[in-house]
């Protein structure tokens, strides 16, 4: 049977998730997929980097006491030596789940870049290195041979990039529109029902769904990059941030909630982009009160859902969750699938 070694780059929930999908029901997988999955290197900020090419114990690493390091063990430091470790591992797949900077989507992008400059394929969660070098890096990609897949990147284990690529092939998506924020969707339903921005957002990261910073969910810079992600992926445009106006909803008053619901209206934070007569591609992240009737109306809680207006179909709209490491770390597997068939497609072109 055919095996893929995998390094982990970063070892934070979605990563540790997706090791535990591998220990747990690694034999099952085997048997559904058609091939094996073996962790041969970890990196982490608290633990450090460890390479083992026959294969890391994966039950060992979780059962690591607070506290203790890689350096313990055979092939380990306390250091997080990534980019050492993506160049140098045995591995033919690198999992990229590290934070996400939206300035220059760093270290991600260094981090990509390594692994496919040396001959090895990525999966990533991070949204930063696509939404700001996309198109060098499937470039890249390309020239070396691999592929660079990042389904994760838009709404997690929802697969909307590989919807739209392969179960709309054959459709003009002329334009896209979505909740692509769960922690903006559930602070509008709170303040729907009565709470204040505050008081919606304390209770979004009470339950998990906002970061300590929710900066990037309320004034929508998560969107925006998602947005480039899509408008880029699926429109064929080239674009970057500075071409998404954003407005986020701390511009959304009690006061405008109350006034949508009379007019059978409700608030939604929008990602969308649209290709225009001359071929040129708009976006925007921005509040919307959308009538009820709205296909992405009814989506509540912390739940995403895109929308995609089609030349055949009319408007199709996905929905499911755009959070959880559980939910994420799916969207890695589903990319490592994806790219076992790509490397088995080449084989096959060859012969």
């Amino acid at each position: 049977m055919d095996r893929h070694d995998i390094a982990l780059i970063g070892f934070g929930g979605v990563n540790r998730a997706l090791a535990q999908i591998i220990l747990d029901r690694g034999d099952e997988l085997a048997d559904d997929l058609g091939f094996s999955l073996r962790v041969v290197a970890i990196t982490d900020l608290r633990l450090g980097s460890l390479m083992q090419a026959e294969g890391i114990d994966l039950a060992d690493v979780f059962a690591m006491s607070a506290g203790e390091t890689f350096a313990g063990k055979p092939g380990g430091t306390a250091a997080p030596q990534n980019d050492y470790v993506i160049r140098n591992s045995t591995a033919d797949i690198v999992v990229e789940a590290t934070f996400t900077n939206p300035i220059d989507g760093e270290p991600g992008i260094s981090h990509v870049r390594a692994a496919l400059e040396s001959g090895k394929s990525v999966t990533t969660t991070n949204k930063g290195p696509v939404a700001l070098g996309g198109l060098e890096l499937n470039r890249l990609a390309a020239a070396n041979g691999v592929t660079f897949q990042y389904e994760g990147s838009v709404v997690s284990g929802t697969p909307i990039l590989r919807f739209a690529s392969e179960t709309l092939k054959g459709l003009r998506i002329n334009a896209v529109e979505g909740i692509l924020n769960g922690t903006s969707n559930y602070v509008l339903g709170q303040m729907e029902s009565g709470m204040t921005l505050d008081a919606a957002v304390a209770e979004a990261q009470a339950l998990g769904y906002a970061e300590a910073d929710p900066t990037a969910d309320i004034e929508g810079s998560d969107v925006q990059l998602k947005v480039v992600i899509l408008a880029n992926e699926l429109l064929g445009a080239d674009i970057t941030t500075a071409d998404v106006t954003r407005r986020g909803i701390s511009e959304v008053s009690a006061a405008d909630i109350i006034d949508a619901a009379a007019q059978g209206k409700r608030y939604k934070l929008i990602g969308s982009a649209f290709r225009n007569a001359a071929g040129t591609v708009t976006a925007k992240v921005e509040p919307v009160a959308l009538p009820l009737t709205h296909p992405l109306a009814s989506v509540s809680g912390p739940t995403n859902a895109v929308s995609f207006d089609t030349d055949l179909l009319g408007t199709v709209t996905v929905s499911g969750p755009g959070a959880g490491r559980i939910e994420t770390a799916y969207a890695l597997l589903s990319d490592i699938i994806a790219i076992d068939a790509h490397q088995r497609a080449r084989v096959e072109a060859v012969r």
